[in-house]
């Protein structure tokens, strides 16, 4: 049977209390050293959902995953097991947060610390000015190492994806080439006379049409035919655009 060390009134008191101190700030100091390391925790989740995550990507990159730490201010009860999440509308690239939930303990928790994530590859960077509307080629970029995630649009890495095609709006020495940043030129103006193919199976034909909006090949257009019907095709080259039957 333990009997209470420390008795008030008693004369053991005396001898009772320094004891009971002790075993208090043992007790205190095992507590604080063993408190879970949500950051830790927190950052190991991360880079390897990450790792996982940037497979979908296209080529391996090279990632480099920090999580900063926990607002001091904050007194998380004690949990009996916790879980990294990501929170909704949050994905691991670039500046984001990873959540951490208490998901077995009296009082429940939720919180989540900064992160980010860089992701390095291969990419296509604009060597020298490029003006809007200008056609991009090969000499106008140089290819290097840069950090996917900085910015959210996809990295056109694939010279095909932007060789020969125009600059949205101007770009600047340095920048990455991404989605958004070039598209196909306009190949006719509203008002020029093109050709109109339809095709169906087993058999093509052709006439000729007016154009009623820009041509940009890739894209649709509008037409009048003839007879005077409206239709509308993509924009195959400078002068033809097809229509499906």
């Amino acid at each position: 049977m333990l009997r209470p060390l420390f008795y008030i009134g008693s004369k053991r008191e005396a001898r009772a209390v320094p004891l009971v101190l002790a075993l208090l700030a043992l007790f205190a100091t095992d507590v604080s050293a063993g408190e879970p390391d949500y950051q830790a925790m927190a950052l190991n989740w991360a880079r390897q959902s990450a790792a996982v995550a940037q497979q979908t990507v296209g080529p391996a990159l090279r990632l480099e995953v920090s999580v900063g730490a926990l607002d001091s201010r904050l007194r998380l009860a004690p949990c009996g097991h916790v879980e990294p999440f990501l929170p909704l509308g949050s994905r691991l690239w670039g500046k984001t947060r990873v959540g951490l939930r208490c998901v077995d303990g009296v009082t429940r928790w939720n919180v989540s610390v900064p992160a980010t994530v860089k992701a390095f590859g291969p990419a296509w960077v604009v060597r020298s000015p490029i003006l809007a509307g200008a056609a991009v080629g090969m000499t106008d970029v140089v290819e290097t190492e840069v950090d996917w995630a900085e910015d959210s649009q996809p990295v056109l890495a694939d010279a095909a994806a932007w060789n020969g095609l125009v600059a949205v709006r101007p770009l600047g020495t340095g920048q990455t080439l991404r989605q958004g940043m070039v598209r196909a030129p306009q190949v006719f103006q509203a008002g020029a006379q093109v050709r109109v193919i339809a095709q169906g199976p087993g058999f093509q034909v052709s006439a000729e049409a007016q154009a009623l909006s820009a041509g940009v090949v890739g894209q649709p257009a509008r037409v009048r035919m003839e007879g005077g019907r409206v239709t509308s095709g993509v924009v195959l080259d400078v002068r033809t655009v097809k229509i499906e039957l």
